[in-house]
């Protein structure tokens, strides 16, 4: 009796732990004097190209990335504005200067996984690399690399944009509030 008791509690825990996602800010080091954003600063947003896993390209998911990089600066910023398709980091760079932004964010899809998870039990996965851009000199001066995992049990309502807002917001958060 007392082994069916432990067999269920494990087996409860282990439900849990499928169910919950996970995402994780890996930042990498800063160079020269860490960015502390303003309300009066401005940004302009590249959007992504798609990404792609195996041999399937995830239409939209680059403006889905942007998009929600947006929505996170636009609470903070008076002034942000987006990209409307794909541009290479160059074309973004010269529109951020002509346009006269202090920032460029350039985010990268690196992974894009949107699986069935609840038939397949293989979790969502996404990883966006998000680098932040002096527009003026071009230079570098703060890149974060966002990732998350779905949980197992997501009952077909989890995609990898999903997974994305709250640690997009924790990145965005760290750039205005002092450490």
């Amino acid at each position: 009796m007392r082994n069916r008791k432990v067999s269920a509690v494990l087996g409860i825990i282990v439900s849990f732990l499928g169910c919950a996602d996970s995402q994780q800010l890996v930042r990498f080091e800063k160079i020269g004097t860490p960015v502390r954003m303003t309300s009066g600063d401005s940004i302009y947003i590249a959007i992504s190209r798609d990404g792609i896993y195996g041999s399937r390209t995830y239409q939209g998911s680059g403006l889905m990335a942007s998009r929600i990089l947006l929505s996170a600066f636009t609470k903070r910023l008076r002034r942000t504005e987006m990209g409307h398709s794909y541009q290479s980091f160059d074309n973004a760079l010269n529109f951020a200067v002509e346009g006269g932004f202090k920032y460029l964010v350039y985010p990268t899809i690196l992974h894009w996984e949107d699986r069935a998870t609840e038939w397949s039990a293989l979790p969502d996965r996404v990883e966006v690399k998000v680098d932040i851009i002096e527009a003026a000199t071009a230079n570098l001066i703060d890149s974060v690399v966002i990732t998350g995992k779905s949980g197992l049990a997501t009952f077909g309502g989890d995609h990898p944009q999903d997974l994305l807002p709250n640690p997009v917001s924790e990145f965005v958060s760290q750039l205005f509030d002092a450490s």
